[in-house]
């Protein structure tokens, strides 16, 4: 390999090989394959709409927070390495699946690197075929706090957590699936009226503190409340099935495919969350019964 290229093919292989060995296990990467990733796989976000337009066969996943080794079971995954290993052996390997994530891929989990690398690797090696939408935890004042910062300081050093935030920076905001589906990780916001919004977001851009981006990656469905509500993360809003139905009626979708919220146990058997009445379904995929922010 010439100094300055990055074998993608080599470095998704290495990331692949600690299939089947102890939880945690660590793969050696070098600082400027690292950053290579993060470079190209901006450039391909950047390349691509912030608003994706996608069609089925699509697996959707939701937050990963850094479980590389555990990504079957899907909500969100905030870096656990093992998590993500398990959902792509679950639900196959890219190419031989489509895949939408959608958002929190570090913070929390112990593998953080292992993860967004895999991730970004497979979008520079896939990028019509696999996606990646943007978290709340995608932005450098959460994970500064939540552990991607100090993982990155350890195994690296700063000025690698800055070119990752540059990278996270550029990531596309919300997805529609066949013009029917439409998926984001927080939920709506008040300030959203016409699909245009979105498209008109500039990147590469951080998250603001309110406002229709800070919405979509923050806010939460709650069936308890009527219209918008106070959220209790301290950031956003929460919406009531009301807001779902009209949100769905006046853009003729069907549903609203979200993350950001674990489910308990006992919800876990219907494999979704449905939240709201009739037509009025956010879907929360499911992930670990863990408490997350």
């Amino acid at each position: 390999m010439a100094d300055g290229e990055l074998n993608v093919d080599n470095l998704i292989s290495r990331l692949l090989e600690v299939r089947g060995c102890r939880p945690g296990k660590s793969v050696q990467m070098s600082e400027m394959e690292v950053r290579s990733l993060c470079l190209k796989s901006r450039e391909i976000f950047l390349q691509q709409p912030i608003l994706l337009e996608l069609e089925a066969p699509l697996k959707i996943c939701g937050d990963i927070h850094g479980q590389y080794t555990d990504l079957y079971s899907s909500s969100d995954i905030h870096g656990q390495y093992t998590d993500l290993l398990r959902l792509f052996e679950y639900g196959g390997f890219p190419p031989e699946a489509n895949y939408l994530f959608l958002g929190d891929y570090v913070d929390r989990g112990k593998q953080s690197l292992e993860t967004i690398c895999l991730l970004l690797a497979y979008k520079i090696k896939y990028p019509e075929n696999f996606f990646l939408l943007r978290g709340n935890h995608e932005c450098a004042s959460i994970n500064r706090i939540y552990g991607f910062y100090d993982e990155c300081k350890r195994r690296f050093n700063i000025k690698l957590w800055k070119t990752f935030t540059d990278c996270f920076n550029c990531l596309p905001i919300a997805a529609i699936i066949d013009e029917k589906i439409f998926c984001c990780h927080g939920g709506l916001s008040p300030d959203l009226h016409n699909m245009e919004q979105i498209r008109r977001i500039m990147r590469p851009t951080d998250v603001p503190d309110t406002g229709l981006l800070c919405d979509l990656l923050w806010s939460d469905p709650d069936k308890d409340v009527q219209g918008w509500g106070e959220n209790d993360r301290g950031v956003s809003f929460t919406f009531g099935a009301d807001v779902v139905s009209k949100f769905l009626n006046r853009h003729d979708l069907d549903l609203i495919c979200r993350a950001h919220q674990i489910l308990k146990p006992s919800e876990k058997k219907p494999k979704y969350q449905y939240t709201g009445m009739g037509n009025s379904r956010p879907v929360t995929p499911p992930k670990n019964p863990t408490k997350r922010k």
